[in-house]
């Protein structure tokens, strides 16, 4: 992780977020509904940056009584090096701040994105659910996935470092 470097989203980076979506999703999110999200007083967002380019980013928000990971992006270059892992890392270690610890975190990933299970469970989700069909082109199940932030430890290298994410 290093020269990578793991900060607050700020209004100025969402054309650079917005092109990421772009380049990645085949439904990227619009500027506005980045900017919504920004905006949005229980949402938790964050960059992942290399050379002041950012690389990766992260939207937790919640809802009522549920908070949910809506987004964690890497472009390709980057991926596979911990990026996502430690934005995950912080954005859940925030969330604990601003929240607290009695807390429960939901997602949906598809089910053929071993990848991102494989961190989504090295940062403490559990499987509890499918949704079947859940995912269009191609036709998928969602895996749910959650997590109890009262149990949930963090990673010991990532606690108590500065947001340099070295």
């Amino acid at each position: 992780m290093e020269g990578i470097v793991i900060r607050n989203m700020s209004v100025d980076d969402l054309p650079q977020v917005h092109a990421i979506e772009n380049l990645i999703y085949r439904d990227p999110w619009s500027i506005s509904s980045l900017s919504y999200e920004l905006k949005n007083s229980e949402a938790i967002l964050q960059v992942a940056t290399s050379r002041e380019s950012i690389i990766g980013y992260v939207c937790i928000r919640s809802i009522l009584d549920v908070t949910h990971l809506l987004k964690i992006t890497v472009l390709s270059a980057f991926r596979r090096r911990g990026v996502a892992f430690h934005l995950l890392e912080k954005a859940l270690q925030k969330l604990r701040q601003v929240k607290g610890e009695n807390l429960y975190v939901t997602l949906e990933v598809r089910e053929s994105n071993n990848a991102a299970i494989s961190l989504y469970e090295k940062s403490g989700f559990k499987e509890n659910g499918r949704r079947k069909g859940y995912y269009k082109s191609p036709d998928e199940d969602a895996v749910i996935m959650g997590l109890n932030i009262h149990k949930w430890s963090g990673n010991k290298t990532t606690q108590g470092q500065s947001d340099k994410g070295t």
